[in-house]
């Protein structure tokens, strides 16, 4: 094998040899997927998992799939749609089961499912040194060695590379209704986005559109059954309206069927450079200070669970408002570039990728 080289296994055996043979070599290893996009670290290795794409099994009376990490999203979701079912993770379609999982993404979904580890209930990941390793099981209430999954979910490919996930599943809606209202200021968006957030209508997803120099949208997804949605969303307009009437004139509220066009879709039109990620009760201080920051950016996301996509207009430097934001959440939220390469945060992070990865040869 020479260095710098590009390897593409079909079977997690194969993917073991090629690391194990890497170790050996002390070769550095970086793992390719779909994930978001940011920059893959430099590497004498690069490891793609585009032919391990498949849904293994699919369990339907169990709400339970074992898919390859290579598999994208999009036809996940065609294999579990066939069975009524859905994997409530609903990231773009192209991107990858095992980048969705090594960089923590959810759509808008997470509001009410969380994200990618929360349902995760087992996990096949290569160490690297070549040693394959399983944690986890088959069914929802087999939670030995779930830790496992959690470590792996959100290490950006720094402890080794997954392999196969379990997870549990949920049942498609009967039917599905959005409200979207635009506002002119943050304040006011960010009220509807609380109220939305806590009322007892129970919303599945609470979305902010902000596109660099326009309005805030708040957009809201209700499920269930037609007339119990239908009745949901006549209530929560009325919550919606009154909540953000104290800071500006009551929003319009559109009632559709249908998603808007930016539903789940990623801030700006490539990729975002920066995630924040904040208790909802500091959702506006946050929107003041991207709405006052030098560097001009759009951002969207789940704001109604704390997380937003910061995407900058021009190449403009984020550098300053990331700070920025560090600074006002301290301990209730976190800031960060990932266009930079990802390095574990704090000694415990540190401690388990000296645990997994002593020679450091990984991300």
């Amino acid at each position: 094998m020479s260095e710098r080289a590009v390897v593409l296994p079909a079977t997690v055996d194969e993917t073991s040899a090629v690391l194990t043979d890497a170790a050996e070599r002390g070769l550095t290893v970086a793992v390719r997927g779909a994930g978001q996009g940011w920059a893959t670290p430099r590497a004498d290795l690069l490891v793609e998992t585009s032919r391990q794409d498949q849904v293994i099994e699919h369990v339907a009376g169990d709400l339970v799939a074992r898919v390859q990490a290579g598999a994208t999203m999009g036809h996940v979701a065609e294999v579990l749609a066939a069975h009524g079912q859905r994997l409530s993770l609903d990231v773009p379609p192209d991107i990858t089961v095992g980048g969705m999982l090594a960089t923590g993404t959810a759509g808008p979904l997470r509001f009410r499912y969380g994200p990618p580890r929360d349902l995760l209930i087992g996990i096949t990941v290569v160490r690297p040194d070549g040693v394959v390793a399983h944690a986890g099981g088959k069914v929802v209430k087999n939670v030995a060695g779930y830790d496992l999954g959690k470590l792996y979910a959100g290490s950006h490919g720094t402890l080794g590379l997954i392999a196969e996930a379990t997870f549990r599943l949920h049942p498609l809606p009967q039917s599905s209704t959005y409200l979207t209202a635009a506002f002119t200021g943050h304040a006011a968006a960010a009220q509807a986005i609380v109220a939305a957030s806590g009322s007892m209508l129970q919303p599945t997803a609470v979305e902010l559109h902000w596109p660099a120099g326009g309005d805030l949208t708040v957009g809201v997804l209700l499920e269930g059954t037609a007339s119990g949605v239908a009745e949901r969303a006549r209530q929560l307009t009325d919550q919606i309206r009154s909540s953000a009437a104290a800071a500006s004139a009551a929003p319009s509220v559109t009632v559709s069927g249908s998603p808007p066009g930016w539903w789940g879709t990623l801030p700006g039109a490539g990729y975002p450079v920066a995630r924040t990620s904040f208790w909802l009760s500091r959702l506006a201080e946050v929107l003041a200070i991207i709405a006052n920051a030098d560097a001009r950016c759009s951002a969207g996301g789940s704001a109604g669970a704390g997380l937003l996509y910061l995407c900058p207009c021009d190449g403009a430097d984020v550098g300053e408002l990331v700070a920025s934001l560090r600074m006002l959440l301290g301990n209730r939220g976190d800031a960060s570039v990932l266009t930079e390469p990802w390095a574990p945060a704090g000694p415990l992070a540190q401690a388990v990728k000296d645990q997994f990865d002593p020679e450091g040869r990984f991300g």
